[in-house]
């Protein structure tokens, strides 16, 4: 008996074995981008690093550390009580605080009299990461031979 001649099957263009090699392929890069969106140089092990700051607000919100610009406040009074005036004229005197990373110039240093005390009245200027501030001052000798910030704020005007 003769068997019908087996009908051969039309040629495919299509590989099984190409289509699930892209198929997988692509789902790895899918895979690998959603991890962009959620985090994704987490993956790669780098992290983030949080220890640089570029703003003067603290982490929770509030203003820069008091002490440091109570630390400002007695670089200041050190400048301009070891001044010697003679010598230093109408010129700028220079200060920097290395703890605070701050700087600036004291001028117009005229030393006074109040009530028996003598005192030195200065214009200082602070340039810190803040920005740059201008402050007027006083600071007197007491009797014990510390000098001592009697004003010190914002200069106005």
């Amino acid at each position: 008996m003769l068997r019908p001649a087996q009908v051969a099957k039309p040629y495919s263009t299509r590989n099984p074995l190409r289509f699930r090699a892209g198929f997988v392929a692509l789902f790895a890069a899918l895979v690998w981008l959603s991890g962009c969106a959620s985090g994704g140089i987490d993956m790669l092990g780098v992290g983030t690093d949080n220890k640089v700051k570029t703003g003067s607000i603290a982490a929770d919100g509030s203003a820069p550390a008091a002490s440091e610009a109570w630390s400002d406040e007695m670089t200041i009074r050190n400048a301009v009580s070891s001044a010697n005036l003679a010598e230093l004229g109408d010129s700028p005197l220079a200060w920097a605080n290395a703890d605070t990373g701050s700087q600036g110039a004291v001028t117009q240093i005229t030393e006074i009299d109040v009530e028996g005390i003598r005192c030195r009245k200065f214009i200082a200027s602070r340039e810190s990461f803040e920005g740059v501030s201008l402050y007027a001052g006083e600071a007197c000798l007491q009797g014990n031979g510390i000098w001592q910030m009697r004003k010190f704020g914002p200069a106005e005007g």
